[in-house]
């Protein structure tokens, strides 16, 4: 084997120690007043008791499925190793959220106390929290992915040489996938309905009806909504990209596999070069995401924006110069993908291709959901007439913005695939996905300082301190958008990559749509995003609901807690309660229609399953990256046209600010984007990429081709 593969678990574990250090110097500021120490408190403790909770449900998932696969799995010499793989795929994309988490909620209050007196230091500490998050994701992705590889290898005896096992020996990783990307789902539709069940029930009573400021402490729901920020923003997100990581490395080395044993290459292209590249391209960009973080500082009273920007361009420059060397290194100068002839720079240049696509994903997604932009401006005008023009608004905003993503992953796949064939779209994947430390660090930041805000409020701090965390939160909710165009991005790239592993594990070379079958396949397909969002969308309202009632009640039978008397505190525990309740029974639905519709399918068509399958894939990931790119922009660009207005917004000459009734009608509009932005749309990722990496896992017991 390759000693080249030896460097990405030491370089692993030696990331994951810088962020033990990142962790231990976050720990040391100072967390301000005993006030704020105790919100902080109540905030930390309903992030973990959610996050124990649902881990519980989990584990008991994990055992289910690892059951299933054991007993479905080839019982000569794999189903232990697949099962194993499962188990620490979702044990380790569960403990990257609990790294996140756990530093989220320790940095929330640092950074609230840190703009006491400094933006700048304020900056610092919350984007270091993001940092932990992101180097976390990053490390333990590509450290359990090369040991099992490792591991696999020895008990296969297997070398390049050996390409059968070779073979068996990515069929049995995808288990570790599968685990990732299982959590990912329950972890980004839990969290998703847990926050937007508080976000949405605190602003239509507190914010609507009571007309009390956002964050206000008299409200029962804002622990819960601050709580929410760490499920779902820290937490959600970290398993998504987890998720997404390790499915675009994995298909990529299957992907490598197929070239490495083609009869086009029988020197087998420089032995485990093609399988072992997109974890070197991992690591090379893990090691530059943590170089880009170093940029992201400012001097007092500097631009954030423009901080963050400079460390995310910084690792992308930086990860496509070192991967120019790279590839130039590891694989031969020439080779050959079915008959046809490529060389290694061509494959380098697929990485700038994979690198451009995710910038100018986040590009355009910041145009659509920034303020000050066009179309966020366009949303508050139209707030003037009512909710109801300002929703219009919103859902056209969302449905243009489709457009442009659309146009440039289409341009990014054609462009790859001249470039490098099918394994080029795949490291096409892998460039853009190599970033995911500092990309991820960026979006994690956004929900610790929109924590830090209110804490500030509910601690009754100065005004200029609560303007310092709202710039950082107002940079923070364009970066979380950016974050989700990223992460739509690297799910149709990753996405297309593991359907092209699915057709060379089951030997399909083309999907034929004069088959009835096929054809009804593609449809059905195309209709889960649609049914998936639904299910996301009607389990927020459900839980809303039921958030609402309850402040209602706390406001109605609690004497003097609306008139802010002395002592008088809110019951925070049953609004927290009542989200993770909500969130654990009604994430579960959703789950089973991700999980359950390729097995259905694979196993209910007989000998047109691979093909039907196929098809299904296909729908799948075209409907739902649209939906996930109109619901995360438009939830995105409502959301900066409700805070337009809390910061002041000139319309027509006239400035308008917050309680104003072109005001309300934004608060009405976000809290329709909130469970778009938050909850279903992000969820999208995951359902395309978990019906892709479940197809995956069941390719070999399918019938080979599938023919009609």
């Amino acid at each position: 084997m390759d000693m080249l593969i030896y460097l990405v678990p030491a370089i692993s574990i030696l990331a994951l120690i810088y962020s033990a250090i990142i962790t231990a110097r976050i720990s040391k500021e100072d967390a301000g007043t005993d006030r704020m120490k105790q919100i902080a408190g109540f905030i930390a403790t309903g992030a973990m008791s959610f996050l124990k909770a649902e881990y519980k449900i989990l584990a008991v998932f994990v055992v289910i499925v690892g059951v299933m696969l054991g007993i479905s799995a080839d019982p000569t010499n794999s189903s232990p190793l697949i099962v194993l793989a499962f188990v620490t795929g979702a044990f380790l994309s569960a403990l990257a959220g609990f790294i996140g988490m756990r530093v989220a909620t320790k940095a929330n209050v640092r950074t609230t106390n840190a703009a006491r007196t400094s933006l700048a230091k304020a900056l610092n500490i919350s984007f270091s929290g993001g940092a932990v998050m992101g180097i976390s994701v990053a490390a333990l992705g590509i450290l359990g992915l090369s040991l099992l590889f490792m591991l696999f290898q020895h008990m296969f005896n297997g070398n390049a040489e050996l390409g059968a096992p070779l073979k068996r020996v990515l069929e049995v990783l995808t288990g570790f996938s599968l685990g990732a990307e299982s959590i990912a789902l329950f972890a980004r539709v839990g969290g998703g309905i847990f926050t937007k069940a508080a976000d949405v029930g605190a602003d239509l009573v507190g914010k609507v009806e009571a007309g009390i400021p956002e964050d206000d402490p008299r409200n029962p729901a804002v622990i819960a909504d601050n709580v929410g920020d760490n499920v779902g923003d820290v937490a959600g997100m970290g398993a998504d990209l987890f998720g997404s990581y390790v499915s675009t490395v994995l298909a990529t080395m299957v992907l490598g596999a197929s070239v490495i044993m083609s009869k086009d290459n029988p020197d087998q292209l420089g032995g485990m070069s093609a399988v072992i590249l997109p974890l070197i391209i991992a690591i090379v960009g893990l090691v530059f995401s943590i170089v880009g973080s170093w940029f992201v500082r400012i001097k007092e009273n500097g631009n954030p924006q423009k901080a963050l920007n400079m460390g995310n361009w910084g690792a992308i420059v930086f990860t496509a110069a070192a991967c120019y060397f790279v590839i130039t290194n590891m694989l031969p100068s020439t080779f050959s993908i079915k008959g046809i002839q490529y060389t290694n720079v061509d494959v380098f240049y697929t990485v700038v291709i994979g690198l451009i696509v995710g910038a100018l994903m986040s590009i355009i997604t910041e145009f659509y959901c920034a303020m000050g932009k066009n179309p966020v401006l366009t949303i508050a005008r139209q707030s003037m007439s009512g909710a109801a023009t300002n929703i219009i608004s919103g859902l056209s905003v969302g449905m243009i913005s489709t457009a442009l993503p659309i146009l440039v992953l289409a341009g990014g796949i054609i462009a790859s695939f001249s470039v490098a064939g099918i394994y080029g779209v795949a490291i096409a994947a892998s460039g853009m996905m190599a970033t995911t430390g500092i990309q991820l660090a960026i979006d994690a930041f956004g929900p610790i300082a929109d924590n830090a805000g209110g804490i500030a409020e509910m601690s009754h701090l100065p005004k200029e301190v609560r303007e310092k965390t709202d710039i950082l939160d107002s940079v923070g909710n364009t970066t979380a958008a950016i974050g989700k165009g990223f992460a739509i991005a690297s799910a149709a790239l990753t996405s297309l990559a593991l359907f092209a592993a699915f057709k060379e594990i089951t030997g399909i070379e083309v999907i034929d749509i004069s088959n009835a079958k096929v054809l009804a396949g593609l449809f059905i397909g195309g209709m889960i995003p649609f049914l998936f969002s639904a299910l996301a969308m009607r389990a927020v309202g459900r839980a809303a609901n039921a958030m609402v009632v309850e402040v209602r009640r706390q406001f109605k039978e609690i004497k003097g807690l609306l008139e802010g008397k002395e002592g008088v505190e809110p019951d925070y525990d049953k609004c927290i309660q009542i989200s993770t309740s909500a969130a654990l029974r009604l994430m579960l639905l959703p789950g089973i229609l991700a999980i359950s519709t390729p097995i259905i399918i694979g196993f209910g068509f007989g000998k047109d399953g691979a093909q039907v399958l196929a098809s299904v894939m296909a729908g799948v990931a075209v409907t739902g990256v649209l939906m996930a790119i109109f619901q995360s922009n438009a939830g995105g660009a409502w959301d900066n046209a409700k805070k337009s207005f809390e910061k002041g917004v000139e319309i027509d000459g006239k400035m308008y600010y917050k309680g104003s009734d072109p005001h309300k009608a934004a608060v009405t509009g976000d809290t329709v984007g909130d469970p778009f932005k938050d909850t279903s749309g992000p969820s999208m990722n995951i359902l395309i990429k978990l019906t892709a990496i479940v197809s995956l896992v069941i390719a070999p017991m399918l019938n080979k081709g599938g023919e009609s």
